[in-house]
C-alpha cells in the first residue's frame, strides 16, 4: 500500500489532502509511522524521530494514528487479496505478498491480475497500491518499490503502479541496484562491503563467494551472494505461526515511581494476556523489557512451571521480574510479552476460587457448552464481557487514574507518546 497510515487518513479527512501530513506519535518522544508525499519531500520518512520531522517540515500536519482503523482497513484489503488466491502471507498491515501460481486459469496472467487488484482497492477503499511481480519473494518485494509514486512538494507522482521482472530478466534488473537494495545490508554491512570496493548488486555478484563469508561470516556471505544471483526459494508461506505476543509502551517522561510502574505491568499484562486468549492460546514463558533515559535496554524472562493465559499469572511473573531490576534512575520504556506459545486444550479442574463459576452459572448452565471440557474462569467472563461491551467495559481496579480505567489496546501508542502525556505520566 502507498503511504498506507497517511492515505487511509486522507480518505477520512480529504481537506488534508495535498498538505505535509504525518502520522506518528506527536510527542517529543514519538516516531514517525508515515509521511504524506508532499512531507516526505522535505526529508521526513517513517521511523524518523518526530522532532526530528518537525525540524525538517515545521508546517506539517501531525497525527495520532488510529491503529484501529488501519487494523479495519487492512483486514478488507487483505480479504480482497484472499478472493484472487487462498497462498496470502501478509507482513504488515499494509503489505503481503500473494503466489499466483495456481489461479491464472481462473483470473488471468499476473499482470492481469496485478492490474485488477489495483482497480477493485482504489473502487472500494479510495486507496493506491504498488505490485511487483516476479519469479520470487525477493524481487517481488523490489518490483512494487519501483512501482511505487516519486516524491514531490505537488505530492504523489504516480509509476506505473505495477513493475513486471520477468522470468530471464532477473539479473538485467538486480545488478544495477545499490548493494543496499539488498535484504540484509544495511549501515554497517554497507560500509564494510564499499570497503572492499562492493557497490551495487552487480559486484557483489562477481564477488567469489569465499571473499564474502571472509568478510560477512557464513551465514551472512551465503544469503548475500544467493540473492545477487537473483535466488529466493522461500515459499509464500500463508498461515504463519505466531512466536510471541508482547505490548511496550515509551512513556512522555521517564518513570521512577514504583506504583506508576507497577499500574503500567498491570495494563500491559492485562492487554497481552486478552490477546493470547484471543488467539486460543497458552504461552510458557513471560518477559518484559525496560529501556532507560539513556537508552540502554535490558530483557529478562521467566518460565513457568505450566502454561498459563490468565492475566493475573502473568502479572505476578512480570512483578517478579521487574523487582529484580533498579528503576530508580527513571524508565523510558516498558513492555511485557509472553513467547513459548501453545494451543489452549483446555485446563485441568482445580478448587483454585479463579478456576471455578458462580455456583449459579453453573446451576443455571450459561456457559455450559461454550468452552468444551473446560471449567469457566474469571478471565472467561472478563472476555465476555469486553466481546459485548468494549475494551473499556471492565478490567484490573489497579489499573484506573483518577477514577477511569484506562485498559491498553493494541497498536496504543505503537509510535511513542502523543504530546498531551497522560496523567499517570506525570511521575
Amino acid at each position: 500500500m502507498d503511504a498506507f497510515y497517511v492515505s487511509v487518513e486522507l480518505v477520512r479527512q480529504p481537506e488534508l489532502k495535498g498538505k505535509p501530513v504525518v502520522v506518528g506519535g506527536t510527542g517529543r518522544r514519538g516516531v514517525v509511522a508515515a509521511a504524506s508525499y508532499e512531507a516526505r519531500s522535505y526529508g521526513v520518512f517513517s521511523a524518523m524521530p518526530s522532532a526530528q520531522a518537525q525540524r525538517l517540515c515545521p508546517h506539517a500536519i501531525f497525527l495520532p494514528g488510529d491503529h484501529d482503523l488501519y487494523r479495519e482497513v487492512s483486514g478488507r484489503v487483505m480479504h480482497a487479496f484472499r478472493d484472487v488466491t487462498p497462498i496470502v502471507e501478509p507482513l504488515s498491515l499494509d503489505e503481503a505478498f500473494l503466489d499466483v501460481t495456481g489461479v491464472q486459469r481462473l483470473h488471468g496472467d499476473p499482470l492481469t491480475i496485478a492490474k485488477a487488484l489495483r482497480t477493485r482497492i482504489w473502487d472500494e477503499e479510495s486507496l493506491t497500491c504498488s505490485i511487483g511481480i516476479a519469479p520470487n519473494k525477493f524481487l517481488a518485494k523490489l518490483g512494487s518499490e519501483e512501482g511505487k509514486p516519486k516524491i514531490s512538494k505537488n505530492g504523489p507522482v504516480y509509476g506505473p503502479g505495477v513493475f513486471v521482472i520477468a522470468p530471464g530478466s532477473e539479473l538485467d534488473f538486480l545488478h544495477p541496484l545499490p548493494v543496499r537494495a539488498l535484504w540484509g545490508v544495511g549501515k554497517a554491512t554497507g560500509a564494510r562491503l564499499a570497503s572492499l570496493g562492493i557497490e551495487t548488486v552487480g559486484d557483489l555478484a562477481a564477488t567469489p563467494l569465499t571473499h564474502l563469508v571472509r568478510a560477512l561470516g557464513k551465514a551472512s556471505g551465503h544469503h548475500l551472494y544467493a540473492l545477487a544471483h537473483a535466488r529466493d526459494d522461500r515459499p509464500v508461506e500463508p498461515a504463519r505461526e505466531t512466536k510471541s505476543i508482547s505490548h511496550e509502551e515509551t512513556f512522555a517522561h521517564d518513570m521512577s515511581n514504583a506504583a506508576d510502574l507497577d499500574t503500567e505491568l498491570v495494563r500491559q499484562s492485562d492487554a497481552v494476556a486478552q490477546r493470547l486468549r484471543n488467539h486460543s492460546m497458552v504461552a510458557r514463558t513471560a518477559t518484559i523489557k525496560v529501556r532507560f533515559g539513556d537508552f540502554e535496554t535490558i530483557t529478562r524472562q521467566l518460565s513457568a512451571p505450566q502454561s498459563f493465559s490468565s492475566s493475573s499469572e502473568l502479572l505476578r511473573m512480570a512483578r517478579s521480574l521487574l523487582s529484580e531490576i533498579d528503576t530508580g534512575v527513571g524508565v523510558r520504556l516498558l513492555g511485557v510479552g509472553v513467547s513459548n506459545l501453545g494451543e489452549d486444550q483446555g485446563q485441568q479442574l482445580s478448587l483454585d476460587l479463579d478456576g471455578l463459576a458462580t455456583a449459579e452459572s453453573a446451576a443455571e448452565g450459561a456457559w455450559v457448552g461454550s468452552r468444551t471440557e473446560r471449567q469457566v474462569t474469571t478471565n472467561d467472563l472478563i472476555d465476555d464481557v469486553r466481546s459485548k461491551f468494549g475494551d473499556g467495559a471492565i478490567g484490573p481496579a489497579s489499573a484506573t487514574v483518577n477514577g477511569e480505567l484506562r485498559v491498553k489496546r493494541r497498536g496504543e501508542q505503537q509510535w511513542g507518546p502523543n504530546q498531551k502525556p497522560s496523567v499517570d505520566e506525570n511521575s
